[in-house]
């Protein structure tokens, strides 16, 4: 489905809103009003039950309980209420994190903010598929660690980490497991007590959902996870996230997810299957392309494609609005640095910035691939006849 004259291939950016998560959603902007922290009315009450509806089915989702779903305005707020959190609430324990090299920019920014005022963070390396050492992290565990955050699913990539064995190893070490599933939720089968996370997070419009509706699992059982709150002002949340929720979202939120679970198995073979069609053609018709990461353990939705001796921001430039991609995540997108993940992975500035990243959805249909391919196939042929250094790469000067 086209949106006006451009097909989306953005979906790991953000989603478009399900047409019946906004018919869910519509009634509690008007006819349903309530603050769900109005304790005194009818009105408040149905806001309540609506909320707590989603909060079951969040938890179902994951296989927690209720009591561990806290509502927030989306995964970054998530990330830094589990990562400051915990940081300030276990620091007598110790003061070191690890996290990985290529986590999204909302992990890496606050780590980073944690390392300069008095916390000392491993940043672990990746091999050149953005697979982690899982013994280099066995060993980067030390006495005064605290917390280990890694994703589940990378956001530029697609790659899946083994997030089981981490959960396993932290378990052994006895330190917490923080997981960023912000691309994984709705995707794939989670499962925080068999995988062994103790806390995680994801936001409602990657899957489908509005923007600015997030959640953040908090383990309270077999240990009962301790935070330190971000915000104060009214004690909602049990505590931990003041500030009134956002009741249509969240409603929306309820009836995003149960769609994704529902379509999930369906959806992951057809985006797969898109996916690869999309892959296999512009590698026969275009020269010089490959992918980024690992093709086994990945997203099923998700390709980024290193397009050789093409600069990836001509490249989408030159096809246009007709076409919407991305060379990267959408919160570093502002800076004109090449991507972090694919340096992190071995890449150079150069193949870092001549890579593209597919990622398709719900609403994405088979002819609108084909037009991709014919578009992306013809705008690569037509920067390459004008320049010289593919010139020099053809003359055999060039690697």
């Amino acid at each position: 489905m086209k949106f006006g004259k451009t097909i989306y291939l953005d979906y790991n950016s953000t989603t478009p809103v399900d047409p019946q998560v906004i018919e869910a959603m519509t009634p509690y902007f008007y006819e349903h009003p309530g603050n769900a922290a109005s304790k005194g009315h009818v009105m408040g009450w149905f806001a309540e039950d609506a909320v707590e509806n989603t909060r079951k089915i969040v938890a179902k989702t994951l296989h927690a309980e209720p009591a561990e779903i806290i509502f927030t305005s989306g995964a970054t707020e998530s990330i830094n209420l589990a990562l400051k959190g915990v940081a300030d609430r276990y620091k007598v324990k110790g003061k070191h994190l690890i996290t990985v090299k290529t986590e999204h920019s909302a992990v890496l920014d606050t780590c980073t903010y944690l390392a300069k005022i008095g916390y000392e963070v491993t940043f672990l390396p990746v091999n050149h598929l953005g697979q982690i050492d899982l013994e280099e992290l066995r060993n980067a565990i030390r006495e005064d660690t605290i917390l280990v955050s890694v994703m589940f699913a990378n956001n530029e990539t697609g790659h899946i980490h083994p997030i089981a064995e981490i959960g396993k190893i932290c378990h052994d070490c006895n330190v917490l497991f923080f997981c960023d599933a912000t691309q994984a939720v709705g995707k794939v089968e989670i499962d925080v007590h068999e995988m062994g996370v103790h806390l995680l997070a994801f936001s409602s419009h990657k899957i489908y959902g509005s923007k600015g509706v997030g959640v953040l699992y908090r383990r309270q059982t077999a240990p009962s996870i301790q935070l330190t709150p971000l915000f104060h002002g009214g004690g909602h949340e049990w505590d931990l996230r003041s500030g009134t929720l956002n009741v249509p979202g969240i409603v929306g939120l309820g009836t995003a997810i149960t769609i994704a679970n529902q379509r999930m198995k369906q959806e992951e073979e057809r985006l797969g299957q898109l996916r690869d069609y999309l892959e296999r053609n512009l590698i026969d018709q275009i020269e010089g392309v490959e992918i980024n990461g690992d093709v086994q353990k990945r997203l099923s939705h998700v390709s980024n494609l290193r397009f050789l001796h093409i600069d990836g921001e001509a490249l989408m430039t030159k096809m246009g609005p007709s076409i919407a991609l991305s060379s990267g995540s959408a919160c570093t997108s502002a800076s004109a640095a090449p991507s972090h993940v694919l340096l992190a992975m071995g890449l150079t500035d150069r193949e870092a910035k001549s890579s593209i990243r597919f990622s398709l959805g719900r609403f994405v249909e088979k002819e609108e691939i084909e037009e991709v391919i014919s578009k992306v196939t013809s705008a690569v042929q037509s920067l390459r006849s004008i320049s010289p250094v593919w010139d020099m790469y053809k003359a055999g000067m060039l690697p």
